[in-house]
């Protein structure tokens, strides 16, 4: 085998155990049938959710997931795929689900997330979860009912009291 391409596969390899490695989900997609215009489309929302995606050999993949020690896909890498690197779990698999519904030849195909392989269902549902910052907005709304509450019932027990200031401590 030519030096050179045995080079380019090791480096091709490298780069994809880093994508696994550096990602919260990794989202296999079957591109077929798409045009150029929407592949860089597609590939400017990923970047605005801080995801990214790039076309690699089915060996390759296989190669580096076994490298990983990641989740074995092999039964979703068939045909020419795509993988999408994502740094948070679900903004990768939202970006491509929602493209996918205006563009019918991008198809979920699985992925991979938190030491799981997931099958092309799963990744749609997890697509479906909020972000990070949807999450924290909803634990802190949980942590922030009980005082909202209390603040509500001493407020109501003051007014029914004829709002009479509380006297001072000395």
């Amino acid at each position: 085998m030519n030096q050179q391409a045995l080079q380019a596969k090791k480096e091709a390899v490298a780069e994809i155990t880093k994508g696994i490695k550096e990602s919260a989900s990794v989202t296999v997609v079957s591109y077929q049938g798409l045009t150029v215009a929407e592949i860089q489309e597609l590939r400017r929302l990923l970047e605005k959710d801080g995801a990214s995606m790039g076309v690699y050999k089915n060996t390759l993949v296989k190669r580096a997931i076994a490298d990983t020690g990641a989740p074995n896909l092999d039964s979703v890498l068939e045909g020419p795929n795509a993988l999408v690197f994502s740094k948070e779990l679900s903004a990768g698999p939202k970006v491509v689900a929602k493209f996918s519904r205006r563009h019918e030849h991008l198809v979920i195909r699985g992925g991979m997330g938190e030491g799981q392989a997931f099958d092309a269902d799963q990744m749609k549902a997890l697509a479906k979860l909020p972000d990070r910052n949807g999450l924290l907005s909803m634990f802190l709304s949980v942590l922030n009912a009980p005082i909202q509450k209390f603040a509500a019932t001493v407020k109501a027990a003051s007014e029914k009291d004829g709002g009479a200031p509380a006297p001072a401590a000395e």
